[in-house]
């Protein structure tokens, strides 16, 4: 049952807390929180919201104009089960405090105007998404970056590379091979029982609706949590809340974790496949009897928005540098942009659901969990949208291995891009699906370009590799 302000108000009063915790999102995608005594908080802070200081968020306000207003959603409300002190978290959208209007800049803001936005056509009235990230566990986490030195480490008792080494009370051995973490059972997989914390703690105290837990391919410590799928907007508040819970449980056992795609070299990289339908008056639009794989002709236009958009897509879907070492061909990762029932060599996979048809929906491959999960849902719906609107027909499914295709036949499809620099180019000629609607202003869009340049892809240039040094030191 979704809490209101009055309940909200009742269980700070019943419950005894004295600690308020509001939690927003910031542009490149990191939860930023502010702690305030309960007394702070009344029933005019669910509408008005709480002021704060926006200057020093990155991306957001100068300092002359940094006033801003945290608004909680009572619906989000959960105790936080990491802090001594019994602690009230929630989640907020901001306000700009002199107009009253949502920031065009916040990206909760700006998931809840796409929303907004699909009701306005007609299309349909609900966006469900499910996202699956992956991560990596790790035992010990080194890097620097001066101008005389630059380095990373990573190491997992888990890890393949380990196989040889001395360890205390002796080497069992059990350590799953390169590209072999899939399923396997104790002793092999050490994490379940921290998996297990990690699920019930998102669920039980937490709110988020859970299904499952595994081991995934890689070695090192590859691990991926199953939540259900929700509304755009909580789909969002529940992917923040899982990449919390299960940092948090991981710093218990003393153990550390990375949602960075590809932390590892020579084996698989971690990705967030993202399941997406859209609902109109409690019924699924994507079913269709005849169609193929049972698609809906709604749900093929979706795909084939999502298809043509995908390169400038990228850029909120797979937003930093790292991301473009996992989109590589070789390591599961979707490269090719094409659409395939059960095929996970396509970007856009049909999964073989039944004959369910509230079950029937599509999954794009390319996104990872380095994405601000607000603006890439926004994006990817928007994307389809405009599929459904201009009828883009998505071309002919792939049923085929892609990774077997021969060079010749590979060059007929299209590829997504090879870097970041890429895909914020492709976003730069290829916005107007995002800004026609006003779910994203152009404001935004060339704020975040700017960001990305200046802050990652031109950083990353003037840096020389280590590897640069085995390739060329002796030139």
């Amino acid at each position: 049952m979704s809490k209101t302000p009055a309940d909200i108000l009742k269980m700070i009063k019943d419950e005894d807390i004295k600690i308020i915790d509001l939690k927003f999102i910031d542009m490149p995608g990191i939860w930023q929180h502010c702690s305030f005594y309960y007394d702070q908080i009344d029933e005019s802070s669910f509408e008005d919201g709480v002021a704060f200081d926006g200057s020093s968020i990155r991306g957001w306000k100068a300092i002359n104009e940094s006033d801003m207003s945290m608004v909680p959603d009572p619906s989000t409300a959960w105790i936080d089960p990491f802090y001594q002190e019994k602690t009230l978290s929630m989640i907020c959208s901001i306000k700009e405090p002199r107009t009253g209007e949502w920031y065009s800049r916040d990206p909760r803001s700006i998931a809840q105007k796409a929303l907004d936005f699909l009701a306005s056509t007609g299309i349909g009235d609900t966006a469900f998404f499910g996202p699956e990230a992956e991560f990596f566990v790790f035992d010990d986490v080194r890097f620097d970056q001066t101008e005389n030195k630059g380095f990373y480490y990573v190491d997992s008792v888990e890890g393949r590379w380990n196989s040889g080494r001395e360890e205390a009370g002796g080497n069992l051995g059990y350590k799953p091979g390169y590209k072999q973490g899939y399923f396997p059972v104790a002793p092999t997989d050490t994490i379940q029982d921290m998996r297990t914390e990690m699920l019930l703690t998102m669920g039980e105290k937490c709110g988020v609706p859970i299904e499952k837990h595994h081991h995934e391919v890689a070695t090192g410590g590859q691990n991926e949590l199953g939540i259900k799928f929700a509304t755009l907007v909580e789909a969002a508040d529940y992917l923040m809340t899982y990449k919390y819970v299960i940092k948090n449980v991981a710093k218990k056992y003393g153990k550390t974790v990375t949602f960075m795609p590809k932390p590892l070299f020579n084996d698989n990289g971690s990705g967030m496949h993202t399941h997406q339908s859209i609902w109109k008056d409690g019924q699924p639009l994507f079913w269709g009897d005849e169609g193929y794989a049972n698609l809906s002709k709604m749900a093929l236009n979706y795909i084939g928005g999502i298809l043509k958009h995908a390169p400038a897509l990228l850029a909120f879907t797979n937003p930093t540098t790292n991301s473009y070492k996992r989109l590589v061909p070789g390591f599961e990762a979707p490269v090719n942009l094409a659409y395939s029932q059960g095929n996970r060599s396509a970007s856009v996979r049909i999964p073989l659901s039944g004959t369910n048809p509230k079950a029937k929906r599509l999954e794009f491959r390319c996104p990872d969990a380095t994405a601000n999960p607000y603006l890439a849902f926004a994006a990817m719906l928007c994307a389809g949208i405009d599929g459904i609107k201009n009828e883009i027909d998505p071309g002919e499914p792939l049923d085929v291995d892609i990774y077997e295709l021969t060079p010749e036949e590979l060059s007929k499809i299209p590829s997504t891009p090879g870097s970041l620099e890429d895909a914020l180019e492709c976003l730069q000629n290829d916005r107007a699906f995002l800004t026609n609607s006003g779910v994203f202003t152009e404001d935004f869009i060339d704020n975040w370009i700017s960001y990305k340049l200046d802050n990652e892809v031109n950083p990353m240039r003037l840096r020389p590799h280590p590897y640069e040094f085995a390739l060329y030191y002796d030139c």
